[in-house]
């Protein structure tokens, strides 16, 4: 099973940035889809961005669209999220997840992935 490290989270203040990376430990992660999803305590996980095997179709969950974006770069195995005008909300443990089974649209549901990291912790400060 692929392996998938997400890092680049921290404590940022409100209206602040952090890029979110995603590195998988094989080559087959750039003939997939990926998305990220977050899951803030006490909730349940949330879609915030997918990309599909090129990076030619994004989607982003509406509480982030305009702010995030997803991008890729296969020679390198990695998915980046670009995270922008952070807000408190925004607070949550941030997963990638790769969905082999799917190349041109990232799912919004974690079940349709086949593995996901441990996470990165991004903290947000009012």
């Amino acid at each position: 099973q692929v392996q998938l490290v997400e890092s680049g989270g921290g404590l940022v203040q409100a209206g602040g940035s952090l890029r979110l990376s995603c590195v998988a430990s094989e080559r087959r992660f750039g003939s997939c889809a990926v998305g990220w999803f977050r899951q803030a305590p006490g909730k349940e996980h949330e879609f915030v961005a997918g990309i599909n095997w090129d990076g030619g179709h994004t989607n982003y969950a509406d509480p982030v669209k305009g702010r995030y974006t997803i991008s890729r770069d296969n020679d390198k195995n990695t998915v980046y999220l670009q995270m922008n005008s952070l807000k408190p909300e925004d607070t949550a443990v941030y997963y990638c997840a790769a969905d082999f089974k799917q190349l041109w649209r990232a799912s919004i549901y974690l079940s349709d992935y086949d593995s996901w990291g441990q996470g990165t912790q991004v903290t947000v400060s009012s």
